[in-house]
């Protein structure tokens, strides 16, 4: 097995530098139907994917999103700037949390902001985007010191052996701190009210 671990250090830290956001401005300033919704999310996020099968938004996310109260309802059938920006939310948190606590987290936000006037999600997008991006050169920092500590283990094993296993290393160190950042948010939102759920209108 030949694994060039350093090409691939290399090219992850190459994707890290190139970490953008979709910025506010570049979602249509008009409402949109779920189909635009949708193509519009695969055209922005495509580059996350991990499979070019994968989805990044389909209508049955968006309508479970609505259906857990993770998303606003629509405005006969149209989606604004501000649900799409949530949605952007729910994209990233979803491959690290459960819907469930998508919603404890959300909710205060949303019933606070969403549609408000002076203030609302595309201010709080906007300097969240602008925090997670002055922290790019810190993370790949962070990326490149756990690759560094995984290159000195395993020194006395065969080096037939040695470079999958310090490969190993080098993904159990990611994943470590992966784990306990997870904890950490699990425990912060465990914190957090349980959210209200809207009552259901009367037919």
């Amino acid at each position: 097995m030949t694994i060039d671990t350093k090409d691939m250090l290399n090219s992850i830290l190459s994707s890290i530098a190139r970490i953008d956001y979709v910025k506010p401005e570049d979602i249509p300033n008009i409402d949109l139907y779920m189909d635009q919704v949708t193509t519009f999310m695969e055209e922005q996020l495509s580059s996350t994917k991990r499979h070019e099968e994968d989805k990044i938004l389909t209508k049955t996310m968006i309508n479970n999103y609505a259906k857990n109260h993770l998303l606003p309802p629509p405005v006969k059938k149209k989606y604004s700037r501000e649900h799409v920006l949530v949605m952007i939310f729910i994209y990233y948190f979803k491959n690290i949390l459960s819907i469930k606590d998508i919603e404890t987290m959300l909710a205060p936000v949303t019933k606070e902001y969403f549609g408000s006037g002076d203030f609302n999600m595309t201010q709080i997008y906007e300097e969240i985007c602008s925090l997670e991006k002055s922290r790019i050169d810190t993370l790949a920092k962070d990326v490149a010191r756990s690759y560094q500590s995984a290159e000195e283990t395993f020194a006395d094993r065969p080096e037939e052996e040695r470079e999958y296993l310090r490969l190993f290393s080098f993904i159990c160190n990611l994943s470590f701190d992966v784990y306990v950042k997870k904890l950490l948010i699990e425990k912060l939102i465990d914190e957090l009210p349980e959210p209200e759920v809207p009552e259901k209108k009367k037919k």
